[in-house]
């Protein structure tokens, strides 16, 4: 059975029941009625069914619906639809994505309430959104839920998943362009109000649009309607602010400051050499191992990255662990990336591997309690190394805030010592167009430089 527009009805009876008045009409080959208390009743549904049919609206045989009528009462909820896109991705998507699709969802799911009324408060719902509703795990059997499907939330998540369950718009009506509007505006603002970087930006919208084009593969929407708004995310320079990341000299003394702390100090110090003078991202220092070094006993040596570790919760990986094992950002799974290491990066790595040892795994650095060294224990050193290696004026700015600018002061250094743009992204494990994006500054000094070389051979030409 499907739709036609062969639709035929007849005249209202009367039977002696208690919904006497019964209203009947043929969709194909399929008899549908149904019965009211008042005639007046069963005249308007009637008039109503009339009304579709005269707009050429086709009515489906199942049920003996007009077309628009079926898919209101079948379309899901943008909650429900966001839901299932969250089983369908989470099999195959590695940890740190499902928690990017999960702080999206949370992030554009208010925006698509149809009702304010009795709403939780903002923190209520998105910590119940984020953490429960938009994050899977498997049961006693094995089977894929979501989190609040298997253990029971508290109080005030369980009454804010119940209201959110309720009050979101169908998906067909999420399509309209002042929704999806409001949903990019939203993606675009961090929760503190400031304007959120052009990555996360453009993260959070491409999760947006893989949702709304799921929602086209289950034939609920005929097109991503995200293709056709007209918007463009809040400008937002994304350069690195270099009046903040520390010169050769600054490094250095930070770095040794890092040994000075403590004893994880002196245990970490090699660990924020790798980030300055190779330039490696956290996540791939926590995956170095032995295997991946080179390290001769004089001049350069080499490390060969095959790995990362990034940092995500445990309720997003598969195995409870609090971070994930992947390959290289933005590389084939088992793609490599050697980069050389200068004699004192090699000595640091030499001198910490006779020191500490390898951990069972083989890799180089370790918590204090064993496993992957986390974000908070070498954050914490790193801030009380700030205050020692900086002044009281500099310790009071943003220099040097975070241990991640001792990357960019890697790369910064690289450029400024006249390395090929293409080698300097090749070592990063940078594109060309982040390098030149993030570093543009620097890498405008060194156009006027060639510039300059190019005048003067020109006018040795001449």
């Amino acid at each position: 059975m499907g739709k036609t527009y062969d639709v035929e009805f007849w005249s209202i009876r009367q039977r002696n029941r208690p919904k006497p008045f019964e209203l009947r009409w043929r969709v194909g080959q399929r008899k549908h009625s149904k019965s009211y208390k008042l005639k007046t009743q069963a005249e308007g549904r009637q008039s109503e069914l009339m009304a579709a049919l005269r707009k050429r609206e086709q009515f489906d045989e199942e049920t003996g619906l007009p077309t628009s009528e079926l898919e209101a009462l079948t379309t899901p909820t943008w909650y429900e639809h966001a839901t299932a896109y969250v089983l369908m991705k989470w099999p195959k998507a590695a940890a740190k994505h499902r928690a990017s699709i999960a702080e999206t969802l949370a992030t554009v799911t208010p925006v698509f309430v149809s009702s304010s009324r009795g709403a939780p408060k903002p923190a209520v719902l998105r910590k119940a959104l984020y953490g429960w509703a938009f994050r899977a795990a498997r049961d006693t059997k094995g089977a894929l839920r979501l989190r609040h499907q298997i253990e029971e939330p508290p109080p005030d998540i369980a009454a804010a998943l119940a209201w959110i369950a309720e009050h979101t718009h169908k998906v067909t009506e999420v399509a309209r362009s002042d929704r999806l509007r409001a949903a990019l505006d939203a993606i675009s603002t961090k929760l503190d109000g400031k304007p959120a970087a052009d990555n996360t930006v453009n993260r959070k919208r491409m999760v947006l649009s893989n949702v709304l084009r799921y929602a086209v593969e289950r034939a609920l929407l005929p097109a991503n309607p995200l293709n056709s708004v007209d918007w463009t995310a809040p400008v937002k320079d994304d350069e690195v602010d270099f009046r903040y990341v520390p010169g050769p000299e600054q490094a250095a003394a930070l770095i040794g400051a890092v040994r000075q702390a403590s004893e994880r100090g002196e245990h970490l110090a090699a660990f924020f050499g790798c980030l300055y003078y190779a330039a490696m991202r956290p996540s791939e220092i926590a995956a170095l191992r032995d295997a991946d070094c080179t390290l001769p006993e004089t001049g350069w040596g080499e490390l060969t990255l095959a790995g990362s570790r990034p940092e995500v919760g445990s309720g997003w990986t598969d195995n409870g662990k609090s971070y994930d094992e992947r390959g290289l950002k933005r590389r084939a799974r088992r793609a490599t990336r050697p980069v050389p290491i200068p004699p004192v990066l090699t000595a640091m790595l030499r001198e910490h591997k006779e020191r500490y040892g390898v951990a069972v795994d083989g890799t180089l650095f370790r918590a204090a309690g064993g496993g992957r060294v986390n974000s908070t224990e070498y954050c914490a050193v790193w801030d009380a190394a700030r205050l020692t290696a900086l002044s009281e004026k500099e310790a009071k700015t943003p220099l040097a805030d975070v241990p991640y600018s001792l990357r960019h002061a890697g790369v910064s250094l690289w450029i400024n010592s006249g390395v090929d743009p293409v080698e300097v992204a090749r070592r990063a494990g940078h594109s060309l167009t982040v390098l030149f994006r993030f570093y543009a500054k620097i890498l405008r000094g060194q156009q006027d430089k060639a510039n300059a070389l190019i005048e003067q051979g020109l006018e040795g030409s001449g």
